[in-house]
Formats: C-alpha cells, sequence, structure tokens
C-alpha cells in the first residue's frame, strides 16, 4: 500500500519502517528539516533497538521516503497516520496544536481521497475534530473529495517500539465504515501471521482504549510504590510481597515493580490528559479521586531517593558529592521526558549537592534540554565507573542492564564510603550487604 506518516518521532518513525519492512512504499514528513535531512543521511533522531536496520532496509529497497513536503507526501498516500506530538497543555490537558495544524494542511492541499488515521495519543472527540477541520478546508476550496478519519492508538514502549509494532499485542482500529476498517486490517494483517489480534470499535471507544490502557498500567506502578511505602514502614521487602502478588493470574506479572516513579511521553500526559477529560464531562469526584490518586502517588515517589539521600547525610548536602547512574526515564532509551533522575538531581543540588551523572544514551538530552539550567551537574557517556572517585554515594535512577551486575568491589573502593540508593531495586538485599554496602531502596525496610 502507499503510506503516509506525518510526524517522525519516536511513534512516526518506527511505524513507518516497519510498514516499509512489509513492502509498503512508506513517506515520512516531518517539518523539521534538519531532522529529515539527517535521516537521509542515514542518521537516526531516536535510539530504538533494531530500528536502524528497518531504516536501512527501506532506504535500501526505495520504500521509505523522507520528505518536508505536504504534497508530495499526499501525491503518493492512500492511507495518512498522523503521529504528531500531544504535549500536555498549561492545565494538563492533550495539547491538540499539531494534530489540528496537521488536519488544516491536509484538508487545504488533498487532492486524492485519502484515509487519515490518528495515530497519536488524543482524548475522545479528537477525530471529529478533525474531520470537522479537513472538511470545512474542503470546502473553503470548493472541493469534493471523499476522505475517512479513524482512531487507531498505538500500544508502543520505548526500547522496544519495533518489536511491540511488528508482533502487536492487539491492533484497535476505531470507524464507522467496515471498508475503512478492512483496509486498515489488511495493512496490519502481515503484523499478525501467528493470530488475529484486530480490534474494529466504534471511533470514541478506540480513542478511550489508549488512555484507559495507560492509566490502568500507571496505576498498578503507583499502587506498587505504595505498597513499598508500607513496607519501608514495617521492615518488610516489597519484593517480596510482589511476587506474591504476582503469582495470581487475576493480578498479573506486569508493572508490579517498586521504582522511584514511572516518566516518559505516554503514562504522565495521558494520567494528566484523562483527568482533565474526566474533569470536563463533569465525572463524580469519587471516580476524578482515583485518578487524582495515580499521578499525585508518581510525583511524590520521585522524590523518594532524595528523601533517603537527606535522612542519611543530612538536609545541608553543600561540600557532598554523589555520582548518578541513569538520567532517561528507563533503560534502552535517551528519553529523559518526566524522568525520575531531573526529580533527584534538582533536590539534591537545591540542597548544595554535586551530581556527576552517566547515561549510555541521555548525556546529550539532559546537558542540552533537561537539566540545562542546573549548575552543579556534570556527566559521563563513557565510563559508569569513572565518576565514582570522591563520591559520598552511588544513586541508581534507571534499570539498565550494564547497572544490574557491576563490579561492587571496584565501587565500594571508590567511593568515599560504601553507600548505594538504587531507585530500581536492582540487587538481592542480603547480596549487596554482604558486599559491604549501605543499601537504601524502594520499600525494602530502610525508613524514610
Amino acid at each position: 500500500m502507499k503510506i503516509g506518516v506525518i510526524g517522525i518521532g519516536f511513534v512516526g518513525l518506527p511505524l513507518a519502517a516497519s510498514f516499509a519492512k512489509m513492502g509498503n512504499s512508506v513517506y515520512c514528513l516531518d517539518t523539521d528539516a534538519k531532522k529529515i535531512e539527517g535521516l537521509k543521511n542515514g542518521i537516526l533522531p531516536i535510539n530504538e533497538a533494531g530500528l536502524e536496520d528497518l531504516v536501512e532496509f527501506g532506504m535500501k529497497h526505495n520504500l521509505l521516503h523522507f520528505t518536508t513536503d505536504y504534497d508530495e507526501t499526499l501525491a503518493n498516500a492512500e492511507i495518512v497516520f498522523v503521529a504528531v506530538g500531544t504535549p500536555p497543555g498549561q492545565d494538563g490537558s492533550a495539547d491538540l496544536r499539531y494534530v489540528e495544524s496537521v488536519a488544516h494542511e491536509v484538508g487545504s492541499r488533498m487532492k486524492n481521497p485519502v484515509i487519515v488515521v490518528d495515530k497519536s495519543t488524543v482524548p475522545v472527540g479528537t477525530a471529529d475534530k478533525v474531520k470537522a477541520i479537513i472538511q470545512a478546508e474542503l470546502d473553503k476550496r470548493g472541493e469534493k473529495i471523499e476522505f475517512h478519519v479513524v482512531s487507531n492508538p498505538e500500544f508502543m514502549a520505548e526500547g522496544r517500539a519495533v518489536k511491540d509494532i511488528i508482533e502487536p499485542s492487539r491492533v484497535v482500529v476505531g470507524s464507522d465504515n467496515l471498508e475503512v476498517a478492512e483496509k486498515l486490517r489488511q495493512l496490519y494483517k502481515p503484523f499478525m501471521l501467528s493470530g488475529d489480534r484486530f480490534h474494529h470499535v466504534g471511533v470514541h471507544e478506540a480513542e478511550l482504549i489508549k488512555y484507559a490502557s495507560n492509566t490502568i498500567l500507571a496505576q498498578k506502578i503507583s499502587y506498587i510504590n505504595t505498597i513499598a511505602a508500607i513496607s519501608d514502614v514495617l521492615g518488610a521487602d516489597v519484593s517480596q510481597i510482589a511476587k506474591g502478588m504476582r503469582s495470581d493470574p487475576r493480578i498479573g506479572s506486569k508493572f508490579l515493580f517498586a521504582s522511584c516513579g514511572y516518566g516518559g511521553s505516554c503514562f504522565p500526559k495521558d494520567v494528566q490528559a484523562l483527568i482533565k477529560f474526566a474533569e470536563k464531562i463533569n465525572l463524580p469526584e469519587p471516580y476524578l479521586n482515583l485518578l487524582r490518586a495515580i499521578e499525585e502517588v508518581n510525583n511524590y515517589q520521585k522524590s523518594v531517593i532524595a528523601k533517603k539521600v537527606v535522612a542519611r547525610f543530612g538536609e545541608n548536602l553543600s561540600g557532598k558529592k554523589f555520582a548518578l547512574w541513569g538520567l532517561a526515564f528507563k533503560a534502552e532509551t535517551n528519553d529523559m521526558r518526566e524522568s525520575a533522575a531531573i526529580t533527584i538531581v534538582s533536590e539534591l543540588i537545591d540542597r548544595g549537592a554535586e551530581i556527576v551523572a552517566y547515561d549510555p544514551l541521555a548525556v546529550k538530552e539532559a546537558r542540552e534540554v533537561y537539566l540545562a539550567d542546573k549548575k552543579g551537574v556534570s556527566y559521563e557517556d563513557h565510563d559508569k565507573y569513572s565518576i565514582l572517585d570522591g563520591c559520598s554515594a552511588l544513586i541508581i535512577a534507571t534499570e539498565t542492564e550494564e547497572y544490574r551486575s557491576p563490579d561492587f568491589e571496584r565501587i565500594k573502593a571508590s567511593l568515599l564510603e560504601p553507600v548505594l540508593f538504587d531507585g530500581r531495586n536492582l540487587f538481592e538485599i542480603a547480596m549487596i550487604k554482604n558486599a559491604g554496602f549501605e543499601y537504601y531502596a524502594i520499600g525494602r525496610g530502610d525508613k524514610i
């Protein structure tokens, strides 16, 4: 098929490259000319496992095309995916300006029938709004061209986006047109040869499925972090409690891992957006309180490691230096949006501490964007051990694989004191204490 993807970021690029891998001709449009020029030269703007090989394949076989030109994209696409950002606005609701901008461009430029697919995470009613904008632009031009607007939410986790597209847990398509839904099913069929996981629902149902899915996963994280807080008070180990819970098939095994909080581009903004939508439709307070608690617990959780550091070293951290492993919000990505590391660094620096941070992927993002205004933090992106000398403790903020089996003797020899703060509960308590460390983790018996 002839596909267009508008917005070549964490969603759009893996999606486009995966469609090209299946033999589709894909035009990738982004308004960032520098990004497009880089892609034409094989420079990817994001880090995703397997993505570089897919992009190389698509370009080599002339299936993947990069452009900033709407006319070129619309002339070569029968289905156009909208994968632009929907960041939280000032009030926390989804900012639809980029989605609406695309709708205006499509309506004012389209010359052939097209299926417009909302791939971005958007609140209920967005497809109706996009349809109205496109129709208004066509009316303005005096044109009658057939088009359809479909909701097709993405279910991609950063760090495994390619796998999530090529081996989808489900494909949800919201459309009131059976022929359009069938065309989307045929497009996705090569990804589902081992079993049909295609769900055709109404447009509003599809839009809500995405928010409902992400919010319940975020709820599980906030819930187990609440149990972790209870565990700290009791001197219990939340890892053992979670293990017992996960054995119940009704509860499931995923997302019950206590940590220093969730971040990224999805959970924080989707929970916020659902809260704002619920407020907009005047959902009763008991339901609203449940949604708000998910966000409130997570915001507090990001500060727990900093609180443990202060409890151990005192309110005034002047003259203290701490090593930090992990800047991104999770392993195998350079994305720092809503990362717990931002909170940890900010709160410790505000108390006079110095931070030396290591991350294999996210140093550039930290230095240039997310911690650019923070004095007292320096970075290393090649050797995690080199930052330990002269530090009072090591803090771990992500579950990156290379942190999971480190040289503990080397760590202990480099630090001023053998103190470790583990925001991801990577180590067994007995093992780390037998190695001679003071060990502070999440919900494992050390009170704040």
